[in-house]
């Protein structure tokens, strides 16, 4: 096993659906207390956690997706979010519950994402095509600005306007994934939405 250090996402080849369901239960508690290795710092459990856990993810993506691009690229999105909020797993409860929830979530979304894309698809003129173009460069400068501001964020803030905002959870599901109260979350996002207004009027983002 490797000793490298850093984190690192990594896929590895597919495994048969139908036996990633028993796979993942007989592999829950090594799952538990690779996390748990891994939120302590150690690298090598976290590679070797997220190289375990890609066949079953993908399994669960190829329930909601046909194309193999589709699935490898929510594959990705789920390993990103779990990259992302690691630290918010509880070690004391399964891993597996919690990271279907996320697969789960990521799947759906990508679902909604192509649903949006193609209602807003229809055949553009060349003027129409420049406009669009311009828009864009300014719609992912802005997305950088915000994400700039989000980083600035006190741990708690960043974590709820992450959760609740970005990733779209519920109250709920944020609550349990992070193991703050739905009050605290509720508090913490008032706050981040202030301070996120305050850090960009700061810098001149109007």
């Amino acid at each position: 096993m490797s000793e490298e250090r850093g984190d690192r996402l990594t896929l590895v080849s597919s495994g048969s659906a139908s036996t990633e369901a028993e796979r993942a239960r007989r592999f829950d508690l090594d799952w538990t207390i690779l996390m748990a290795r891994a939120q302590d710092g150690d690298s090598a459990a976290y590679l070797r956690l997220l190289q375990e856990i890609a066949p079953y993810l993908r399994a669960i993506s190829a329930r909601y997706h046909r194309d193999a691009r589709d699935v490898e690229d929510t594959v990705q999105d789920i390993l990103l979010t779990v990259h992302s909020i690691r630290e918010t797993y509880d070690p004391s409860r399964p891993f597996g519950p919690w990271l279907l929830g996320i697969a789960n979530r990521r799947a759906i979304d990508r679902l909604r994402r192509q649903g949006r894309q193609r209602a807003r698809e229809y055949p553009l003129s060349r003027d129409h095509d420049a406009v669009t173009t311009q828009e864009n460069v300014e719609e992912t400068a802005n997305r950088v600005r915000l994400h700039s501001a989000i980083d600035d964020l006190p741990p708690a803030q960043r974590q709820a306007i992450r959760m609740l905002k970005l990733e779209e959870m519920s109250l709920k599901d944020a609550s349990k994934e992070s193991g703050m109260s739905i009050s605290s979350l509720k508090t913490a996002t008032h706050r981040a939405l202030k301070s996120l207004r305050r850090i960009l009027l700061d810098r001149g983002d109007r």
